[in-house]
Formats: structure tokens, sequence, C-alpha cells
């Protein structure tokens, strides 16, 4: 069977982040895209200059629309600006029975907002609770745990645990912006912590980190990997998608990271 994954986000019109990482990511990983458009950004590397967020209805049409015909292994959500389009999605997966992988979009790699102010109560009421995996980096999971951005692991893994009884099964928290040679990931399930660390690539060419990697992970669950092995598989990819990314001459600022870079030769 096709293994076939879904992403609900919005488009990066320089294809770095957002739907057009998700379908690189899942088509690198050997699984068939499908998507439904939240918004469209007009943004590049530089930053993002404007934003036109879609009706609910349009956003809800499109998901009755690919779950009602194709056979979805796993579901991504990504940006979702405001609060009735985050109300919306809730409602069609809570009436097609999902749950999802969710990257909570709120700040872009620019330092871009992507999120109003009123979608942030929304996101933790509305999406969390229907959250197969959370996936916030420090800033975000600061944002949902209502405390400090995290300095260190145990604070990582304690916000990981207040971000649990809002109602997800598992949270992922991305240590990215800690520093040090090494790059943690700290995943916690309900009954332990588990550690995924690499080593931390120095480049500028990290536009969509955060998009690719819960890409990757939604296209592994798709393929039937245990949530671990998921994790696991999605940092090794990123990780050669960083060290891989200073092949790519796109933009003048911060670039996207190299998708297809099992794909393409070397430089």
């Amino acid at each position: 069977m096709t293994a076939i994954a879904l992403t609900i986000a919005g488009s990066d019109s320089s294809g770095g982040a957002g739907i057009q990482a998700d379908l690189k990511t899942f088509s690198a990983l050997g699984v068939y895209g499908a998507s439904v458009i939240t918004a469209v950004t007009a943004q590049n590397t530089r930053g993002v200059s404007a934003i036109e967020t879609l009706s609910p209805a349009i956003v809800t049409a499109q998901i009755d629309a690919v779950l009602s015909d194709l056979k979805v292994g796993a579901v991504k959500i990504g940006m979702a600006s405001n609060k009735a389009v985050i109300e919306a999605i809730a409602s069609a997966l809570l009436r097609h029975g999902r749950t999802a992988v969710l990257d909570p979009v709120m700040i872009a790699t620019s330092g871009d907002r992507l999120l109003e102010e009123d979608a942030v109560a929304a996101l933790r009421r509305e999406l969390v609770p229907l959250a197969m995996l959370v996936t916030p980096n420090l800033p975000e999971a600061a944002l949902l745990s209502g405390s400090p951005i995290a300095e260190d692991e145990a604070t990582m893994a304690r916000q990981a645990e207040r971000i649990m009884e809002a109602g997800a099964r598992a949270v992922l928290i991305k240590g990215g912006h800690l520093k040090g040679q090494e790059s943690v990931d700290l995943l916690f399930d309900g009954a332990a912590v588990h550690r995924f660390a690499a080593r931390r690539v120095t480049t500028t060419h990290d536009h969509g980190t955060g998009c690719t990697l819960a890409a990757a992970i939604t296209a592994r669950l798709a393929k039937g990997d245990a949530l671990g092995d998921a994790v696991a598989f999605a940092k090794e990819y990123l990780t050669q998608a960083l060290v891989r990314a200073d092949e790519l001459d796109v933009g003048q600022g911060r670039g996207p990271v190299h998708h297809f870079h099992h794909w393409w030769p070397s430089a």
C-alpha cells in the first residue's frame, strides 16, 4: 500500500518551509504527500512581508476532500495563524477521528511572528488534545507551558510534562536554541524521557528546520514506524539536510535545508 501523509499548514513562497518543505520531505522519504493550505505567505530567506489567512470554510473543505478519499497514514499540522482556522481544523479532525503531529509554528526562522495573539490559547485548547505528538522549539514550549524559555534539559523535560497535561499523547521539545556542541531534543511519552542528540551543524541555511523535522516524523509514522523510531530517523535526516545545506545557493538570507541531500549529487 502506498504510504500517504497529509500536511495542514501555510504556504512559503520561497519554498523552504511550510507546505513546500513538508511535501519535499514526504517525497524525499518515499511518502505520497497531500496538503491543506491554511494561509499564503509572501516570504523569502530574509523574512515574511505579508500573510493572508484562508477562510475556515475552505480549510475545512480541503480536509474533508482529502480524508474522505485518500487513505492517509499520518497527519501533520503546521501554521494555523488564527483562532477560527484552528477551531476549523480541530472540528474536522474530530469528525474524521484523526490525531496529528502538531508543529506549533508561532515564529518564523527570520523572527517574524506567524500566529495572532488569540490563536495561542486556541491552539493549546483545541489542537494540543488532538496531538499524538507536539514538536515545539524552546520559545514555543515556553509559550505552551506558560513558563520562561528553558536553558537546560531538566527544564525542557518539565515543560514537556506541562504540555502533556493539556492533553497531548507525547511531546518532543527541540533544543536547537540551546548552546553546546550537541543539538538535543527530548521526547516525553508519559512514561519516560528519551534523549535524541546530534552534533550541532554550523550553517546559516536553516530555514524550515522545524517543519522538516515534524514532516519527517509524520512520513515515518505513515510508513508504520513506532514513535521513537520515527523521531530517531527524522533527527538523522534533518542533521544530514543541515550538513549538506550549504551546497544550495538559494536566497540572500537564511537559506533552506537540503531536503533532497540523499538524491542530489554532493557538491
